[in-house]
């Protein structure tokens, strides 16, 4: 079957390789959909975090079932899979936090994604998907990393709620943000992204983040303004730069990743008492609840998926995804 490896940073390659065998309780799915996620973009960049070289990248994934073996799927159901491999036996996965399993490996990432025709997987991973499109099943997975980052803030009807980024998991994180009852704010440094976070995201109010570096004193406007404030930028210094909107008693919650060691001034930080939280991957109760949202169509789902990539073609053509003048918020492979 064909399959696309990301040898080493900068180059993706065509090969054929063995359609996997199934084990019993597996289901061997037909690949129809992928998202590309900012995980994908960093591999083939060279700067994504718990990543190795070879790798057959892809984890947003919309399937349908091709062959099972002692599963209750039957062939041609449409399945969205949780690319979480979790052990089941550490103290995460025992408290029902098996987003953050010890143990954890993640397809794309830690193991072989679905750049490939065919996978073998567990029965468990899947979630059948019959009411959604080949499109909002391929978001299922970004847009609950979002929803787990909302949950995890705990926001209240009516907080004010910073989101830092406006790439796609920011803009997912606003909608979900807006509908758990909060006030959003967009802060970007790209124009173009903030007023798409205005018209399509819910965001009552955008901070160009360029003109405060011009004119600190805009800075102090917002300065402790808010309840809630996500990071989804994975930028150091925006990350740094966190607390400082966030209110005492407030909470800062890092969904964007960094590379190596953050620092924040300590004083201020226990002053405000503040909850610094991380937020990583989803549970199966936020796919669940993605799916809910998009099959009750609150989602824009026409604005989030800007871009389209056939499968033979990217090899060539990934690297236009990361051209900022292609402004891509969400770009699928299409099989």
């Amino acid at each position: 079957m064909k399959s696309i490896s990301c040898e080493q940073p900068g180059s993706l390659i065509h090969q054929n390789i063995s359609i996997p065998p199934l084990k019993p309780g597996e289901v061997q799915i037909r690949i129809r959909q992928i998202g590309v996620c900012g995980t994908d973009l960093h591999a083939f960049a060279g700067n994504q975090a718990f990543f190795t070289y070879p790798r057959i990248l892809g984890h947003e994934i919309a399937a349908t079932v091709s062959q099972t073996n002692g599963s209750p799927f039957q062939p041609g159901d449409p399945v969205v899979v949780i690319p979480y491999l979790h052990c089941g036996k550490c103290s995460a996965c025992q408290s029902g936090k098996t987003n953050c399993c010890s143990n954890l490996k993640v397809l794309g990432v830690h193991t072989d994604g679905a750049m490939q025709e065919y996978m073998s997987l567990s029965g468990d991973l899947l979630l059948a998907c019959p009411q959604l499109s080949w499109e909002e099943m391929a978001m299922v997975e970004p847009l609950s990393v979002a929803a787990h980052a909302v949950k995890r803030a705990g926001i209240q009807t009516g907080d004010e709620v910073l989101v830092m980024g406006c790439g796609p998991i920011g803009l997912a994180i606003m909608v979900f943000a807006h509908l758990a009852g909060a006030r959003v704010t967009a802060l970007d440094t790209n124009r173009n992204r903030l007023q798409l976070a205005k018209d399509y995201f819910f965001a009552g109010t955008t901070i160009d983040a360029k003109q405060m570096e011009s004119a600190p004193e805009k800075k102090t406007n917002f300065s402790s303004a808010f309840q809630v404030v996500f990071d989804a930028t994975g930028n150091k210094q925006a990350m740094e730069s966190g607390p400082y909107f966030a209110g005492h008693g407030g909470s800062f919650i890092l969904v964007g990743l960094y590379k190596d060691q953050l620092c924040f001034h300590h004083p201020s930080i226990h002053a405000k008492e503040l909850s610094l939280l991380c937020s990583r991957n989803a549970t199966k109760a936020d796919f669940l609840e993605v799916i809910k949202v998009l099959s009750q169509k609150k989602f824009p789902t026409e604005k989030y998926h800007t871009h389209d990539l056939p499968f033979d073609e990217v090899p060539e053509r990934f690297s236009q995804l990361t051209d900022p003048s292609m402004q891509v918020i969400k770009a699928m492979i299409t099989f």
